[in-house]
């Protein structure tokens, strides 16, 4: 780099070093800012580095200060996110089963990276490893963006849909024949992402696993205005659903143990009504989509919840019941 160059940028330098190598714990002094820059070729004694410190902070770069002895050391303090909130950030994408693992490496990297360099090693050094088991589809990224793409611009999406065999391998739906779908939105679910979509078959949502797609479009065509309206209702669709299993949407009253009150609140929402049945027990009516995975939400409750209302769905739990018991 030219010296001529080098001045140019300098302010730039500068501030990335702050950026990257300081916080309040770790500033640098102005003897070794300017040893820093020297080592790539910038020249810069200590009159000027005040200058520019000072030029940084008039045009609100923010950069901090404090005495250490008799030298001045500086410091950004300022950052897009707190360290609370890079570690909330990293835990959930250590956490994410739908992220591969090189995938979520990645990520991490980048956002541990907001912080400071000794931030960052501290972020990284404290992370727990989660028992998670990752899917191993890396395409699910562009997945994501391209049917993002299309959910901006109210546009059909089309992919091909695969399960997985014994074998781990991809066994595809309609042998590999294109879904061609009305999306309303995605859903991150369970430690999965979702797409819902519209469907003109069933008048209804129904949902595709984002990580079981492949070749996903979007296709020119827009969507059906009903998917549109549809659309308004998702908010309420995702406090019915279990698990993302679609069935009828049913007004369901539950009796079960006050030791359960707050698993209550934890799946329905701390704004659900409840009332105290007896000294023992409270009672809640709540609007859910009855699916298999409802059942077996309920069933791992024993005795401490149960239906009181609607008698169908009674019978259809005790059914089912009996045909576990039976093998």
């Amino acid at each position: 780099m030219s010296k001529k160059n080098s001045q140019k940028i300098k302010l730039l330098i500068l501030y990335e070093i702050l950026k990257q190598e300081t916080d309040e714990q770790h500033p640098l002094t102005t003897n070794q800012l300017c040893e820093k820059l020297a080592n790539i070729g910038i020249t810069c004694d200590r009159r000027t580095l005040s200058n520019d410190i000072r030029l940084l902070n008039e045009y609100d770069y923010e950069v901090m200060s404090f005495m250490i002895g008799h030298e001045k050391a500086y410091y950004i303090e300022d950052r897009s996110f707190s360290i609370p909130e890079l570690k909330i950030l990293i835990d959930a994408v250590q956490a994410a089963t739908f992220i591969t693992e090189k995938k979520s490496k990645e990520l991490i990297d980048k956002l541990a990276s907001l912080s400071s360099n000794k931030r960052a090693e501290v972020l990284k050094g404290n992370m727990v490893c989660f028992n998670t088991i990752k899917h191993s589809n890396e395409s699910i990224f562009y997945n994501v963006g391209f049917l993002n793409e299309a959910l901006q611009n109210n546009k059909k999406a089309s992919f091909c849909y695969f399960d997985l065999d014994e074998n781990g391998k991809k066994k595809y739906r309609r042998n590999k024949e294109r879904y061609i779908v009305d999306p309303t939105a995605l859903v991150y679910n369970d430690d999965n992402y979702y797409l819902m979509c519209y469907s003109t078959k069933y008048d209804d949502i129904v949902n595709y696993r984002v990580d079981r797609m492949d070749d996903v479009a979007v296709e020119e065509d827009e969507v059906s205005s009903k998917s549109i309206i549809k659309t308004d209702s998702i908010s309420n669709y995702t406090e019915q659903v279990f698990k993302m299993y679609g069935g009828p949407i049913k007004d369901v009253v539950l009796q079960f143990d006050k030791n359960l009150i707050g698993v209550i609140y934890d799946k329905f929402g701390e704004e659900t009504k409840m009332m105290v049945h007896n000294e023992e027990t409270c009672i809640t009516t709540v609007k859910i989509q009855v699916s298999p995975t409802f059942f077996g939400w309920l069933f791992q409750f024993g005795d401490q919840m149960r239906i009181l209302s609607p008698e169908s769905l009674i019978r259809e739990y005790k059914e089912r019941a009996e045909m576990v018991c039976k093998g």
